[in-house]
């Protein structure tokens, strides 16, 4: 019996040893993954249904944000700004491709904690109208003008603004006609001969001139050096992981870079990216109609070329004159760019 407790003794040692290392293996290696989790944090993504945010459909089209170790795990497309901002305030976006003023209402309206940390565009805009109806501005004062466009504090509605103004058009006369809807019922409307006159982002007013309307003005006539669209990130990644912004920022160089060096094989991508998320992003009575807009690499490559200027370069002046006019309009408290804005990454490139 003493021999056989001393034989157990002998083993009962390595037994505990091994039980031991095995618990500090399952620690480690608990410890190592939810490192390797913090560090590879999910990025969901988004972007408004425009070619404003080519270069972020080229970066996805190449797999450039998993080349640089981007995990990302959505990339969802949404019909409006004012859509996309909301998605912002929900949590469920830390990185988002979007026009500066829906960026500057979630941030003075809705708290949402976000920094603008590259540019993608400069303009972007303009007013289509039908030319069978409207010859010249002055027109759109006229009773039997039906005008289309997007809600108050939205960046066509500010180009609206701007254009009364610069035009000295009755602002009364013209407001009180204009029909506020999204973008893309503005450009369905237009097409049936439903309204004669539409402030649109682009694609929708190169997409218009395909049909027979006619651009009469764009955002250059009414801003010059207006900072159209941004990438913007939480500052909860910000703070976190700025390696990983400092990684999206490198991307969105890159698929700037791509739209000035592949102008054709860009819109061909642009177009691709739009046509099939437009078949997502649709409500169930638009998706006829929206089955049939034609985005072409045609009207892609003269809308990004032509009517939109791609750049991540942003002018902190322009984001400021941005703030100060929406503030005139009534739709924000004022504050200072610096509040939105950071650029270092940027000077990196």
């Amino acid at each position: 019996m003493g021999k056989e407790f001393d034989m157990m003794a002998k083993f009962s040692l390595p037994k505990k040893i091994i039980i031991s290392f095995f618990s500090v293996m399952f620690v480690l290696s608990s410890t190592l993954n939810l490192s390797a989790a913090q560090d590879d944090p999910a990025i969901g993504m988004a972007v408004e249904f425009t070619d404003h945010a080519a270069c972020a459909h080229v970066a996805k089209n190449k797999g450039w944000f998993k080349e640089a170790g981007l995990n990302v795990t959505s990339f969802d497309n949404y019909l409006t700004g004012s859509a996309l901002a909301a998605g912002l305030a929900r949590g469920d976006i830390n990185a988002a491709y979007m026009c500066l003023i829906p960026a500057i209402s979630a941030y003075a309206n809705g708290h949402v904690p976000l920094k603008v940390v590259a540019g993608t565009h400069k303009y972007g805009y303009g007013l289509i109208v039908d030319p069978k109806k409207i010859t010249s501005v002055k027109d759109l004062e006229r009773p039997d003008i039906r005008i289309g466009c997007p809600n108050e504090g939205t960046p066509l509605d500010t180009l609206l603004h701007k254009m009364i103004e610069q035009y000295s058009l009755n602002e009364d006369v013209v407001l009180s006609k204009t029909i506020r809807m999204p973008p893309s019922k503005v450009f369905l409307a237009l097409k049936m001969g439903r309204l004669d006159a539409g402030m649109l982002p682009e694609q929708f007013p190169t997409m218009g001139e395909e049909l027979g309307l006619k651009v009469i003005l764009g955002a250059q006539d009414l801003w010059p050096e207006m900072q159209g669209s941004v990438l913007v990130v939480k500052d909860a990644l910000l703070n976190d992981h700025p390696e990983i912004v400092s990684k999206l920022v490198e991307v969105t160089r890159q698929g700037t870079e791509y739209i000035h060096q592949h102008p054709a094989d860009a819109a061909r991508i642009c177009a691709q990216e739009l046509t099939v998320s437009g078949q997502k992003v649709f409500p169930i009575d638009l998706e006829k109609d929206a089955a049939d807009m034609n985005i072409t690499p045609d009207v892609i490559l003269k809308s990004i070329t032509s009517r939109l200027q791609s750049t991540t370069d942003v002018d902190p002046h322009q984001v400021q004159q941005c703030i100060d006019y929406m503030t005139e309009l009534g739709y924000i408290k004022r504050f200072e760019a610096e509040e939105i804005l950071d650029l270092r990454f940027l000077s990196n490139e």
